[in-house]
């Protein structure tokens, strides 16, 4: 079963919306949960996404796209 890769929403209360600024792993690469797989921007402040499971990982948003709080931006099964 594949579990989500999320963009945080415990990160800021203002805006609803975050830029992903790159991602740190190849689609179809292997991760280890725990390991930083993306980064987004938020208000102008940079933040890192971990693997929330370790497996292989499948990016559903390029990097530049603009997502929103809790939107799943790739899956790892």
């Amino acid at each position: 079963m594949a579990v989500a890769v999320t963009i945080p929403t415990n990160l800021w209360e203002e805006d609803s919306e975050a830029v992903i600024t790159s991602w740190l792993v190849s689609d179809g690469g292997t991760v280890t949960q725990g390991q930083l797989v993306a980064e987004i921007m938020v208000e102008k402040v940079q933040h890192e996404v971990r693997a929330p499971a370790s497996g292989t990982i499948t990016i559903g948003q390029p990097a530049e796209a603009v997502v929103a709080k809790g939107a799943e931006i790739g899956s790892i099964a």
